[in-house]
């Protein structure tokens, strides 16, 4: 297993955080899913698959494989920001921006979800209740949930409310949700404060 910090998930929205997995949140690159094994704990850390699936996938998945599946993750993951980058700012116009979207599209034809009814208890007691779920045939199939977090993304967010962090060598970006759409940063314990210190470093030198 690498040895990276735990994931950011600063972005209010989980479709931005998976284009988040890669980053430069202090002043190292980091890319958390750069093999199959940090494929894995991320995956786990973004609760994007049960626990016991991934336990079951690795189990049965060799190395090779789930390297394989990590590079088409960064792949998709470098398309998307591509994507991202070009259209945020601004509101996303669908019809024009329906064919850049044949990759993700693609990648949901292949997958085998089906609704079943379980049984759900809560606070009233026992009751059915119709639940989705999917065959998790291969390590490819770990990419669908990502695909699935992406379109979400894509159709529901405002793409004006999407920015990416002021930090001077920050490459995270995050879904603007304050009240005044006046975020500037990925975190303040992060990149906001390295703003003051050098904006309170830079007023003291022109003091002299």
């Amino acid at each position: 297993m690498s040895h990276h910090p735990p994931a950011i998930f600063i972005a209010d929205s989980r479709g931005l955080d998976f284009l988040n997995s890669v980053a430069t949140p202090v002043d190292t690159p980091i890319d958390w899913i750069a093999d199959g094994d940090g494929l894995m704990d991320w995956l786990a850390q973004a609760n994007y698959v049960p626990a016991n699936v991934l336990d079951e996938i690795k189990a049965r998945a060799k190395p090779a494989d789930l390297d394989r599946v990590a590079r088409q993750a960064r792949e998709l993951r470098e398309w998307c920001r591509g994507l991202v980058r070009k259209h945020m700012g601004k509101p996303l116009k669908p019809a024009a921006t329906l064919r850049e979207l044949d990759p993700l599209n693609s990648l949901l034809a292949r997958d085998e979800g089906f609704n079943e009814i379980r049984v759900s208890r809560d606070e009233s007691g026992d009751r059915l209740e119709l639940h989705t779920t999917r065959r998790w045939r291969s390590a490819e199939s770990l990419l669908l949930p990502i695909a699935e977090n992406l379109v979400q993304f894509i159709c529901e967010e405002n793409f004006s409310d999407v920015k990416a962090c002021e930090g001077a060598s920050c490459t995270l970006m995050f879904a603007d949700h304050t009240r005044r759409r006046a975020r500037r940063w990925c975190s303040m314990a992060i990149c906001g404060n390295r703003a003051k210190q050098a904006a309170h470093r830079e007023r003291l030198k022109n003091q002299h």
